[in-house]
């Protein structure tokens, strides 16, 4: 729960920030650049914690899985700095979340997950938030 928590704190944060940061510059631009931030965080991270190990180990299905998550990744980044750019963020960041209402219907679709009454009610609590929240 701390990391969700803090999770979804960065999140709101990387909005607003996003939301500075791009003004002036091509929105494609700004999330190249914030990308090579990323990748050199992230190295010095797993480096500095010793959690790197060879590559060459992982399966063909590990890349595969990772290459598609980095193209998710990218496709929604492009798509929210665009959003941003042309948007109120306080009405892109919650329309990104109706992720969370796509990530159970997928989990329910291709991972086989049930969800429970009571949390399809809170998914479409969520929604209904998403809608009011997004569209005023």
């Amino acid at each position: 729960m701390l990391w969700a928590l803090l999770s979804a704190v960065f999140a709101a944060l990387t909005a607003i920030f996003a939301k500075i940061g791009i003004k002036g510059i091509d929105a494609d631009l700004a999330t190249l650049i914030r990308s090579i931030f990323i990748v050199i965080l992230l190295a010095l991270f797993v480096y500095a914690t010793g959690k790197w190990r060879d590559p060459s180990e992982f399966s063909g299905k590990t890349w595969l899985f990772l290459l598609l998550s980095a193209c998710a990744t990218g496709a929604s980044w492009v798509c929210y700095f665009r959003a941003l750019q042309i948007g109120r963020a306080s009405q892109v960041a919650p329309i990104d979340k109706f992720s969370i209402v796509l990530v159970v219907l997928f989990a329910v679709l291709f991972l086989g997950e049930r969800p429970s009454l009571h949390e399809w009610a809170g998914i479409a609590l969520i929604a209904t938030g998403v809608m009011v929240l997004a569209f005023k």
